[in-house]
């Protein structure tokens, strides 16, 4: 009994010695569930993932929010020691993606096409004009922009886009899934839409990222791999799922063929 008394104090005095206090910088979004980092109460999925993680770890995490080139500014300062969410994949001129370390994704985002259920599966022809937030970049749809074949309506929030859509004032809107089905919840009046999987759509993993604290970043590596029960249960409770998941769902209920797909080119 004392032996494992002795023991478990080895640990809280390891914890408690390597235990620091970090800020986490994150866009000045909302973008529930996945995060809503102003919110004074339940900040969405990557928060509590990072909460989990400080449970576990004793570090303290504080959140600080603010636009999207600030964040890169103010780590590359040392003001936050974090950014969240952060991919490699995301091009800045502040900071060099190769001198940073970026954890294994907390959660994925799946961005696509929103349609009303009567308009799934017409084809990509169809669509000529699509919301989609203001400032973001039209990836997916950039060849056909090019052509003139569509025009993008921006639009300064979530309500703007999916108001659009449901008055047919647009043919789609380019979408977060689990941020568009969240408000769209939120507004019985409004929808249902579904994400067609005929067209644009791709899944993006949120990860944190820091250019010190690399430890960290491991720790954080290691918990969310061995721990992954706890991540499920918390993603479940966001209600987050996979586009693999949503690509099945969606083409059973369409009956859509395994051709008719969109594909990256």
């Amino acid at each position: 009994m004392k032996q494992g008394l002795f023991c478990l104090l080895l640990i809280w005095i390891s914890t408690a010695a390597t235990a620091e206090k970090f800020i986490v910088g994150s866009q000045n979004i909302e973008y529930y569930p996945h995060y809503n980092f102003s919110s004074p109460i339940d900040k969405g999925v990557g928060w509590a993932i990072l909460e989990a993680f400080s449970e576990a770890s004793g570090h303290e995490f504080s959140y600080l929010t603010m636009p999207v080139r600030r964040l890169q500014m103010e780590m590359l300062k040392g003001h936050v020691d974090f950014v969240y969410p952060d991919n490699p994949g995301w091009y800045n001129d502040v900071t060099d993606t190769k001198e940073k370390y970026f954890s294994v994704a907390l959660t994925r985002a799946v961005t696509g096409t929103f349609v009303k259920p009567k308009n799934v599966n017409k084809g990509i022809n169809a669509i000529k004009r699509i919301a989609m937030p203001l400032g973001f970049t039209p990836v997916n749809w950039q060849a056909r922009l090019d052509q003139n074949l569509i025009k993008i309506v921006s639009i300064s929030d979530t309500f703007a886009g999916l108001s659009l859509l449901q008055l047919e004032r647009v043919d789609a809107l380019d979408f977060e899934y689990h941020v568009g089905n969240y408000y769209s919840n939120q507004s019985p009046q409004i929808g249902p839409f579904i994400l067609d999987i005929t067209l644009p759509h791709n899944e993006i993993p949120f990860m944190l990222s820091a250019l010190r604290h690399q430890e960290v970043i491991e720790e954080l590596n290691a918990f969310i791999n061995n721990n992954p029960a706890i991540i499920d249960s918390i993603k479940a409770r966001y209600g987050m799922t996979t586009l693999e998941a949503l690509t099945q769902q969606v083409q059973t209920e369409f009956s859509i063929e395994d051709k008719d797909i969109w594909q990256p080119e």
